[in-house]
């Protein structure tokens, strides 16, 4: 018998490409699964949070054009039917105006045990497109992780077996035993590519700029490189106390376990470092690359 296709999936299906190149390369091999035209239950959705480097956006816009398929992109935004707004790379947000909104409407920062930004720039977002716009009543969501990313991959299957969402989730690229290095090697023979740095195989600064979910080290070196990122990180912890709904000082920061995105900034322009500063334990996100 032969093994099917984990790149063929069971409509009605959300298809996650989160603009890097793991989901790029993802979204190809189920193009190529049904010879370059997607059955028109099969909705391939980028949601925009208005912190992505601007490479980001022109890469998704670049897959739809190149590869001739439509991509969905959505914003949180309250005032739309659903908090949802459909817009494209022409009107999508670039100063984090999505997340600002979260922000204003939850009342206090996300931090790594609420992540805020996740569930309502990504996952309600999925589900509002997928129920409410489409009029679904279940469909399977397809998330870009890969086969070596194995503590991801069984939190997900974890996630199916409480079966709490309306959706399943599956993972394409688990059940091809993809791994970093083949997704890299894959981008290497494309005529285009995501303009920002392949590290072995990870993208520093990919999904969100200065996400508290990246490690200390990580956030300065990208600090130094675009200081002017840190602006907006800095306003959001600034602003925090106006919310009134902070219980807790720390509340108005996105990481109470390290200095302030201002503080970092100071140690990146003093060429200083803080205690335990040289580790950069990475947090795993809900946010694929």
């Amino acid at each position: 018998m032969m093994a099917r296709n984990p790149y063929r999936l069971d409509g009605p299906a959300l298809v996650s490409f989160s603009g890097g190149r793991t989901s790029g390369f993802m979204l190809r091999q189920i193009l190529d699964a049904y010879d370059g035209q997607l059955p028109a239950d099969i909705h391939v959705v980028f949601f925009n949070t208005g912190r992505e480097f601007e490479q980001t956006l022109r890469f998704v816009h670049e897959c739809s054009v190149r590869w001739q398929v439509a991509i969905t992109w959505l914003e949180f935004d309250p005032a739309e039917p659903f908090d949802t707004s459909v817009v494209g790379y022409n009107s999508a947000s670039r100063d984090g105006e999505p997340f600002a909104k979260v922000i204003r409407v939850r009342g206090f920062l996300p931090n790594p045990t609420m992540r805020l930004c996740t569930h309502y720039l990504k996952v309600k977002r999925g589900i509002a497109f997928m129920r409410d716009i489409m009029g679904y009543e279940e469909w399977v969501n397809v998330v870009g992780l890969r086969h070596d990313e194995p503590r991801r991959v069984a939190r997900q299957k974890a996630m199916n077996e409480a079966d709490k969402e309306r959706f399943e989730t599956v993972l394409p690229l688990d059940a091809a035993k993809v791994n970093r290095r083949d997704v890299s090697a894959f981008w290497k023979r494309q005529p285009f590519d995501l303009g920002l740095p392949d590290n072995n195989g990870k993208t520093p600064l990919g999904n969100c700029d200065l996400c508290f979910m990246k490690g200390a080290v990580t956030i300065k070196g990208i600090m130094r490189l675009f200081p002017d990122r840190a602006k907006w990180w800095i306003d959001q912890e600034r602003n925090a106390p106006a919310l009134g709904t902070l219980t807790k000082p720390e509340m108005a920061l996105f990481r109470a376990d390290r200095p302030s995105y201002r503080e970092l900034l100071n140690f990146v322009r003093r060429q200083r470092d803080f205690e335990g500063g040289p580790s950069d334990d990475c947090l795993p996100c809900d946010c694929t690359d």
